[in-house]
This record gives structure tokens, C-alpha cells and sequence, in this order.
């Protein structure tokens, strides 16, 4: 089964609008490399749109109707946006849904540490990497650090170009013999990723101008302490209340002498989390009420109050029935039912350097279109959702009616290894669910690449889903 290149698609109009969603997605890319981050642009760029905070609608007592567009938001961390739709929701609400976390290294509680004259942040990475991959590369901090106070600050070091940046020491080829005996998976030690930042034994203001040197024990790290209560406001003592997160440093980028791809952090899942955004906003007047999810935890199994294993998009959608003077119990168990879900998820894209690990039939190709996935997990399936033949079919008539080019695949070969989405907890709720985003290549390292094609199809799928979705179980 043969499946077109989106680009031989495309006139001059569908290129253009092909290249300009890439561009603001790599904007995207760069201000949000945090779940916080994310949501932030959202939130800002919803309310633009015509959406409203669900706790203010139900402070004020407002009635949603067709048309109202609401959001709620879960800890600064994750997101869910409704549009009412005409039909009752009990009849099934149209979801997409997509995850904003992506792997990096988290900053320990109690962090920081001088060894030999160099100060360093402990860190304990999170999510699925290559451990080797985060040596010697510019990394960035970004996160909040939350004082007793109640004050939050911000912390974004690495990215401007007059910012310094941060990282982390591998061991010289000159003495590596014994380190390069061993396996991938710990060439380099968890406990070994600690990024440096300082090795200036000095104390600053008066002392300094006067050509007193730090000394004693600790200088340098105490040095880098007053560097962040002058710059920030914040003492060692507030690492405890801290969300700071280790990222690569710098802005994505097109790729290719041709421009045809995106180079760049975070799009496992960002690449199906903007679309999903982009086609929530954009798309009026339907039928059946629309629901985008933004939700974080993904890469570590979903747990939290902010993962999707939590109650709190089940007690969102429980708010906007009741504003909508719909709710009971058994009328919500229905709409969850009855609804259709997209689980905006990337696929691993071939890899022809690496084309061993795949099975070339069943896998996604850059520059094909939309990846859809019957069902991921690992050997045997296990740990998948596994989607309904009908519902395919359903999908299979909107995208073909829309000219959305899709491909369908696996996660490598059977017994290779596999992964997993959000699509199984959305599926307890017995509603139909189905794998469905953008072809990745170099997933989960710290610069993935994408084809800005199978972008704007997924943007184009996702539309087309919101506005003509309506299959249900009953």
C-alpha cells in the first residue's frame, strides 16, 4: 500500500500556508519549552480567541450555550478547551488530545554542590533519554522557584544571547578506553549528569574592587549563590520549592538546504500539541461540542494531579455540563461513551540509517502526512489501546473527504521495543480512541526533526476531525 509525499500535493497557496504554520510553530517551540511555558502561551492566546476561564463562568453563574468557548487550567502544568457545540454533549463531545511534557533533566530539591572548585546543580532526568545524549551540548534553566513567601520567579537562563549557559563534562577520548567498553545505557550514569555552573572561587562588590579573592570552603558555590540572590532574590534554601527544568539550549531551526523540516527541542509531544491548539481555536460553528487537551506527566506514565490518570478533565467536563444544564452523573458517563478522541501523539518516522529497528510497511515515512496508529504498546501489544475497525473507517471517509494525507504504522518492529500514548486512559471511559500526530526522527533526543508537511496535514486531520467527528457506541 503506497502512500503519497504530501509535498507533490500541494499548490503554491497549500506550500504557503505549509511554510507559515511552521514558522509560528517554531516560535512556539522556542517560548515553550516547559509545560508552564506552554501554558502560558496558550492560556494568552486562547483569551484572544474568545475564550473564557470555566471557574469565572461558574463563579459568575454564566449558562454556556452553542458557540461559548471555555478553558480551565490544572496547576499551571496542563490545560483543557471546550467549544459548545449545537447537539447535547450527552450525544459525545469531538477530543483531541495531546501531552506538553517532553524529556529533559530535572533539578534536585537539595542541588547544588562545589566539588575541586566547581559548583554544580545535581539533576535527575526525567523521562525516556539517551543519557550520553545531554554531555557537552549548551543547556538551559527554566522553571519557577517558589519562595516561603508565596513570591514566584521565574527563571529563563540560557536562551538570550547575552545569557550564559550551562553543562555538562564528558570524559576526553584520550582517557576514555574503559569508559567506551560500556553499553549505551551507562557510558554515562544517571548520577553523573550534574550540570557545572561556576568555577569563579571570587566574592563580589567591595571585596572585589578591593582584589580580595574568595576563600575558604565552598567559594565558588558561594560565589554563584550571591550571583542569585542579587539577580533573583533567592537563597539555597529555595531549591526546595523549586520546578526547574534542564533543557537545551536554543531556538529551533529549519533544516535542510530545502527548508523542509524543524530541528528543534520538545516535539515529542509539542508537534501534535500545537496543531491540536491551532485547529481548536480555528474551527466555528459545529455540532458536537469540541475539547482539546493539553496535559503533562505523559512521559513518566501519566500520574499527578496534572497527568491525564487525574480526575481533573473529567471534573472540568463535569462544570460545563452543568453550565450547560446538562449534568447528572449518568448523562456524563454517556458523553464520555460517546465520544470520538484523536490521541495526539508523535510517530517514530524511518529512519534509513537506522532502518534495521523498523518494519518498512508498517511504519511512517517524513513528508507522507499524519501518522495514524490502531495501537502502540510493546511486544504483543501490551500496555496499548487497540482502536475498533469501525472507527478507523469513520476517520478514513473524513480525512479522504478533506484530501488529508495519512499513513499508518507501528512503533518499530514487533519485538524491537514500542511505547505508549494517553490514548488507553481516555479508552477506560469506553469511549473510541485512536494514535494520531506527526512522524518524529530522533525522538527523544535533545534536537528532534520533524517534516513541516506532516505538520500542517496533521493541523489539516485535526480540523477536519473537530467539525465532522460523530461516531458513536450506541
Amino acid at each position: 500500500m503506497e502512500r503519497v509525499n504530501a509535498w507533490n500535493t500541494y499548490d503554491p497557496g497549500m506550500l504557503k500556508s505549509c511554510m507559515d504554520l511552521a514558522d509560528d510553530y517554531k516560535s512556539f517551540l522556542d517560548q515553550g519549552k516547559t509545560e508552564r511555558e506552554c501554558v502560558d502561551r496558550f492560556v494568552n492566546e486562547a483569551e484572544e480567541n474568545g475564550y473564557i476561564e470555566l471557574s469565572e463562568a461558574i463563579r459568575k453563574g454564566r449558562k454556556l450555550s452553542a458557540g461559548d468557548r471555555v478553558y480551565s487550567v490544572c496547576m499551571n502544568k496542563s490545560m483543557v478547551m471546550f467549544e459548545i457545540g449545537t447537539e447535547p454533549i450527552e450525544n459525545g463531545i469531538n477530543i483531541l488530545g495531546a501531552h506538553i511534557d517532553s524529556p529533559r533533566l530535572d533539578v534536585k530539591q537539595n542541588p547544588m554542590y562545589e566539588d575541586n572548585e566547581i559548583a554544580f546543580l545535581d539533576t535527575h532526568y526525567y523521562g525516556g533519554i539517551k543519557k550520553y545524549q545531554y554531555v557537552t551540548i549548551p543547556l538551559a534553566i527554566h522553571g519557577v522557584i517558589v519562595k516561603k513567601s508565596g513570591e514566584t520567579v521565574i527563571l529563563r537562563v540560557g536562551e538570550d544571547e547575552d545569557d550564559p549557559v550551562f553543562f555538562i563534562s564528558d570524559l576526553l577520548i584520550h582517557l576514555s578506553q574503559e569508559q567506551l567498553k560500556k553499553p549505551g545505557s551507562t557510558v554515562v550514569d544517571g548520577e553523573a549528569l550534574d550540570l557545572i555552573i561556576g568555577s569563579r572561587p571570587f566574592t563580589f562588590g567591595a571585596e572585589e574592587e578591593k582584589g580580595n579573592e574568595g576563600s575558604g570552603k565552598d567559594a565558588v558555590k558561594k560565589a554563584v549563590l550571591r550571583i542569585l540572590s542579587e539577580n533573583y532574590g533567592i537563597s539555597e534554601g529555595d531549591f526546595e520549592s523549586a520546578e526547574l527544568e534542564i533543557v537545551p539550549a536554543g531556538r529551533s531551526r529549519d533544516a535542510g538546504f530545502d527548508r523542509s523540516m524543524v530541528l528543534g527541542y520538545g516535539q515529542d509531544d509539542r508537534a501534535c500539541a500545537y496543531p491540536s491548539f491551532r485547529a481548536q481555536v480555528e474551527t466555528h460553528d459545529l455540532k458536537r461540542t469540541s475539547c482539546t487537551l493539553l496535559v503533562d506527566k505523559e512521559e513518566i506514565g501519566s500520574m499527578g494531579a496534572t497527568g491525564m490518570k487525574s480526575r481533573f478533565f473529567e471534573n472540568a467536563l463535569a462544570e460545563v455540563m452543568n453550565l450547560c444544564g446538562e449534568y447528572s452523573e449518568l448523562s456524563m458517563r454517556r458523553a464520555l461513551a460517546n465520544s470520538c478522541m484523536l490521541s495526539s501523539d508523535v510517530g517514530a518516522a524511518y529512519d534509513p540509517s537506522y532502518g534495521g529497528a523498523f518494519e518498512k510497511k508498517n511504519t511512517s515515512f517524513l513528508g507522507r502526512g499524519m501518522t495514524i496508529s490502531k495501537y502502540t504498546g510493546s511486544r504483543g501489544k501490551a500496555g496499548s489501546n487497540d482502536a475498533n475497525a469501525e472507527y478507523i473507517a469513520h476517520l478514513r471517509g473524513i480525512f479522504e473527504k478533506e484530501s488529508v494525507c495519512t499513513q499508518t504504522a507501528e512503533v518499530g518492529k514487533v519485538d524491537q521495543g514500542g511505547g505508549g500514548t494517553i490514548a488507553f486512559i481516555m479508552a477506560l471511559y469506553g469511549m473510541n480512541v485512536i494514535d494520531c500526530g506527526v512522524p518524529v526522527l530522533s525522538m527523544h533526543s535533545p534536537w528532534e526533526a520533524i517534516s513541516k508537511a506532516d505538520l500542517y496535514e496533521t493541523y489539516r486531520g485535526y480540523k477536519a476531525f473537530l467539525r465532522d467527528a460523530s461516531f458513536t457506541n450506541y
